[in-house]
C-alpha cells in the first residue's frame, strides 16, 4: 500500500513537472507576438525616415555600382 501511494506521489510530481515545461513554451510564444506586434508599430512610427534611408542605400548601391563597371577604364 505504501509503494503504491509512493509511486503515485511519483508519477504526480512528473506530471506537474510536464505541466509546468510545458506552459513555458506558451509564454515564449506570447513574447514572440508581442515583440512582432512591437516591431510593426516602430516600423509605422518610422515609416518616412526607413523609406528615407533604403533610398538613400539603395542610391549608393546603384551608384558605386555604375562607377565599378563603367567609371573604371577611364584613361583610355
Amino acid at each position: 500500500m505504501i509503494q503504491s501511494l509512493i509511486m503515485l506521489g511519483s508519477m504526480a510530481k512528473f506530471k506537474l513537472r510536464d505541466l509546468f515545461s510545458d506552459e513555458k513554451g506558451e509564454v515564449n510564444i506570447v513574447a514572440i507576438v508581442v515583440l512582432i506586434g512591437i516591431a510593426v508599430l516602430l516600423a509605422l512610427i518610422f515609416k518616412e525616415q526607413i523609406e528615407n534611408l533604403l533610398e538613400t542605400l539603395f542610391q549608393t548601391i546603384t551608384q558605386n555600382a555604375n562607377e565599378a563597371v563603367g567609371g573604371g577604364g577611364g584613361g583610355e
